[in-house]
């Protein structure tokens, strides 16, 4: 599976994408995102609040609960913020 890093997500895993072979019991999205904070210091730091990390799946925008099934690419970034 692919998963793409944007701003300061990035910045704190210190890539910008990667392709990983996530485990079986990697389910959903916030299955991933706890799976990865256990993956080294810059995934722990980039995912200190996991609950901040915005996810798409497959381009379109998916909330925490979403199943990971049938996802080609996975990108993770920080909320937006208007100006």
């Amino acid at each position: 599976m692919k998963l793409i890093y944007f701003a300061w997500v990035r910045e704190r895993v210190g890539k910008a994408e990667e392709e990983l072979d996530l485990p079986a019991e990697v389910r959903t999205v916030r299955d991933l995102l706890v799976w990865l904070k256990g993956q080294g210091d810059g995934y722990e730091a980039a995912l200190e609040h996991p609950e901040a990390i915005r996810v798409a799946i497959n381009q379109e925008h998916s909330r925490h609960d979403e199943p990971l099934a049938g996802a080609r690419e996975i990108a993770l970034f920080p909320p937006m913020t208007g100006g």
